[in-house]
């Protein structure tokens, strides 16, 4: 007899009792002319994964999410500087070949999809590097 536990395939957005951290949560993504897009994709992966799994446009991720070009180039929005952290110093050497780099510029493969940035805002500069 197999004993299946239904919660182990479930997807959980949010806190649920005893539910455990959610698997899945929402960015929103805004273009250079001010549109938003809010989708969702799955803890682990990184932000640019989930830009190029949604089709968002303005992020070219010609690497693949290697940090071997800034095409993935993105801004973050103020309130969630802290909890995407700071740019590695290899991330750095790299947003100098990206476009009107600013203080809250991050290359967005460099940042892993975790519960704590269900919400997240990036907006996209009008071209990339």
């Amino acid at each position: 007899m197999v004993k299946i536990n239904f919660r182990d395939t479930a997807v959980h957005y949010g806190a649920e009792p005893g539910g455990g951290a959610p698997t899945k949560i929402k960015i929103t993504f805004v273009d250079s002319h001010g549109q938003s897009r809010t989708v969702e994709d799955e803890v682990g992966s990184t932000v640019m994964e989930t830009a190029r799994r949604n089709d968002i446009p303005e992020i070219a991720a010609e690497c693949g999410g290697a940090c071997a070009c800034a095409t993935c180039h993105v801004y973050i929005d103020g309130a969630w500087s802290e909890k995407t952290g700071k740019a590695s110093q290899m991330e750095e050497d790299m947003l100098d070949f990206a476009f009107d780099v600013q203080p809250n510029s991050r290359l967005c493969c460099q940042i892993t999809v975790r519960p704590e940035l269900d919400g997240l805002i990036v907006k996209t500069p009008s071209q990339q590097g």
